[in-house]
């Protein structure tokens, strides 16, 4: 007797479908798990036996082969359980399932369908391949329910699934609203109403919100940085449905989203702490590699105090995600994509003690001691960091006073009236225009042009730098409604650049 249902393995985003066949079969008693599974997919062995034997189902007391196809494909993850248990119930009941069905969840011992991580990664993956109905743990079926154009039936234990499969009782597909439109931006834990002075450091984070431009802040300790960067939320718009969807499918290869509500309209705001190895930031472990800091900081904000207290070899592997928007993870067990187009916002002390260059307090650093700190931010990283702002001390009457400068919510509809610009005129953020799409959409005009190409060649700009430099300035001029880029806009984008030499 042979029994056969659908199911699918995940290598990152990637989903590749996998048939469990059951084959009931004369012999000595003995469960064979074949088809190049895992350690943690053979374990399923004795989760099944005694799924199905808790669960008032007849385990056969035959020779019993699961053959998990194609075989060449690594298995790996507890959510080939159930379709494993279910192949095995229809091998002996000699029933097939329903076509373009799929099945996933992993089994406890007295039969109950537990979660399994990647639920929504599998979902979407598996209507690409054609499938229209989904078995999945019931504390994952709003999750799978965010796809479009698929049944989810929710499985709440295991006798449950296969009274189904047989006609005896029905499961109910899960009923949901659909994903619901953005709603307003929370009310942030910082606003920049509570900002003193610091216009340049606005400024710089305006744009940045509005163009998806990288940002450094350096300065002396408690200048403000900090605050600055953790303002910048405030006033980015909410992620769009598409945006939202890609941020919920990294949290859910991690086993981070909600049952109740899988979409966060909020933009992700990571920031790890400047020990961070590798793998926890641009993402690692064992087996397949699991997302790091950077994805999940996906369609957000990547804040990395200190800057140059972490690790160098950690501070050189952002290069390749910052330009690309996706990072690529190679183990033993096999490579796999995440994507990675987050906001950068650094920040640094100028030297160890971190009082160079500051008014009132002496620096206590040597010459050398300064060059060696500065050293540990390498020129390729500083030249894909699009905004450098110098965020200086605050004077002391100036704190003791009201702030002055505008709120959170203001800066925010300037930051989305600019970002319509471009998604309008280019589909992306400027941050994003390749060098052909920036000539063909951002065109200078002669003088702006000349002005660009003269400090650039003074100043000595790479390529990225003089296309980076350009971006910014287009963003300059979105954030005030000009169609062109004009002199002006060039010379603030420059001024943000000119520190490359210091640096």
């Amino acid at each position: 007797m042979l029994g056969a249902v659908d199911s699918c393995t995940l290598a990152g985003f990637d989903v590749r479908g996998v048939e469990v066949q059951a084959d009931i079969g004369h012999g000595d008693t003995k469960f064979l798990l074949v088809g190049l599974a895992a350690t943690s997919v053979k374990e399923a062995r004795e989760r099944v036996r005694s799924a199905i034997k808790n669960s008032g189902l007849e385990f056969p007391g035959q020779r019993l082969t699961v053959n998990l196809a194609p075989a060449e494909l690594r298995k790996e993850g507890s959510r080939l359980d159930l379709p494993i248990a279910v192949a095995i119930a229809l091998a002996r009941a000699g029933k097939k399932p329903p076509p373009h069905t799929a099945f996933l969840g992993e089994l406890a011992l007295d039969g109950a369908v537990r979660h399994v991580d990647g639920v929504l990664v599998a979902a979407l993956g598996l209507r690409r391949l054609g499938y229209e109905r989904v078995f999945v743990p019931e504390a994952d079926a709003a999750e799978a329910a965010l796809v479009e154009c698929l049944a989810v039936i929710p499985c709440a234990n295991l006798k449950a699934v296969v009274d189904h499969l047989l006609g005896v009782t029905q499961i109910q597909p899960f009923s949901h609203g659909g994903a619901s439109a953005a709603a307003e931006p929370p009310a942030t834990e910082h606003d920049l109403a509570e900002v003193h002075g610091q216009e340049e450091g606005r400024r710089a984070l305006e744009i940045a919100a509005a163009g998806g431009h990288h940002l450094l802040l350096s300065g002396p300790p408690g200048a403000g940085k900090t605050m600055l960067a953790r303002c910048l939320p405030g006033i980015l718009p909410s992620l769009e449905l598409e945006e939202a969807l890609e941020v919920a499918q990294v949290r859910s290869l991690l086993g981070e989203l909600p049952g109740h509500s899988p979409l966060d309209w909020t933009r992700p705001f990571r920031a790890p702490h400047h020990g961070v190895s590798m793998a926890g930031l641009i993402g690692g472990g064992t087996g397949l590699a699991q997302p790091g800091e950077i994805s999940r900081a996906h369609h957000g904000v990547l804040f990395l105090d200190e800057l140059a207290e972490f690790q160098s070899p950690v501070l050189q592997a952002l290069r390749q995600p910052l330009e690309s928007g996706r990072v690529t993870i190679t183990r033993s067990a096999g490579s796999v994509s995440y994507p990675a187009r987050f906001t950068l916002v650094a920040a640094t002390n100028p030297c160890p003690c971190g009082w160079a260059g500051d008014p009132i307090r002496s620096c206590r650093c040597t010459p050398g001691g300064i060059d060696s700190y500065q050293r540990r931010l390498s020129g390729p990283l500083l030249d894909r960091i699009d905004l450098k702002v110098a965020v200086r001390r605050v004077k002391l009457e100036t704190l003791a006073s009201e702030p002055t400068g505008e709120g959170s919510s203001a800066v925010r509809e300037r930051v989305v009236a600019a970002r319509r610009r471009q998604l309008d005129r280019q589909d992306c953020l400027n941050a994003q225009l390749k060098p052909a799409r920036l000539r063909k959409l951002a065109g200078l005009e002669p003088a702006s042009r000349r002005t660009l190409e003269r400090w650039a060649e003074q100043r000595g700009l790479t390529a990225r730098g003089f296309h980076r430099a350009w971006r910014v300035a287009r963003t300059s001029a979105d954030l005030d409604g000009s169609e062109q880029i004009g002199e002006q806009h060039i010379l603030e984008a420059l001024g943000y650049r000119l520190q490359d030499v210091a640096a």
